[in-house]
């Protein structure tokens, strides 16, 4: 049986990004340092024999995307499945401002509580979870054998990264999620592997992390 290869692609920098300011499902569009990362992502994956190009329908990763769609000739299909996590009334807040603003919602968030549901329309990584893992599901279901771009979200890669290794939702993480970042995971018979993760050698600065 032949595997699908999925290469999971962070957006490239928003201003918010740098300013460690939590975005959520608020729509920023990438910075001029996001544009030119979406640009070494694209050149760096000409040559892969890509069938298929998936992506959040969030501006920045339809940026990213369409930067990748043009140097791969290909149409890319946004699927709200990969949309960033929903963070409730922390989106819009730096860290530290929703730290010093909501102490125990906080101390929830922090410490990775997987059935912690942000006030105010957010979702717990529980959620989160079923959500991409039901993404995911929908794509190898219909690419088996294939290889396939995503471009999503620091959220959802910290889920993805969790699935394929079978890490529990409320460890600490112990990987990094740059901005513009490729990541390649693999599934074949059911049985998922993480192949190479947080690559940044065709970025001629280190991408952002996810988290400050």
């Amino acid at each position: 049986m032949e595997a699908t290869r999925i290469c999971l692609v962070r957006h490239g920098e928003t201003t918010w990004n740098a300013e460690k300011r939590i975005q959520g499902q608020i729509d920023i569009g990438l910075n001029a340092a996001g544009l030119v990362q979406a640009q070494a992502a694209a050149n760096w994956l000409v040559g892969q024999p890509v069938t298929a190009l998936y992506s959040s329908d969030l501006l920045r990763a339809r940026q990213t995307a369409e930067r990748i769609a043009a140097r791969l000739n290909l149409l890319p299909k946004f699927r709200p499945a990969f949309r960033e996590r929903r963070y409730g009334f922390f989106e819009g807040l730096t860290y530290d401002e929703s730290r010093a603003r909501y102490p125990a919602d906080y101390h929830s968030f922090e410490t990775r509580d997987p059935e912690f549901v942000i006030p105010f329309g957010g979702e717990s990584l529980q959620q989160l979870s079923e959500r991409v893992s039901d993404g995911l599901s929908q794509l190898v279901a219909e690419h088996r054998g294939q290889m396939i771009v995503v471009v999503t979200h620091g959220g959802v890669l910290d889920i993805v990264n969790r699935l394929v290794r079978g890490n529990p939702l409320s460890t600490p993480r112990d990987f990094l999620i740059p901005n513009a970042g490729i990541n390649w995971v693999s599934v074949c018979g059911g049985s998922w592997s993480l192949d190479t993760w947080g690559g940044t050698s065709h970025l001629s600065m280190f991408g952002l992390d996810e988290l400050p």
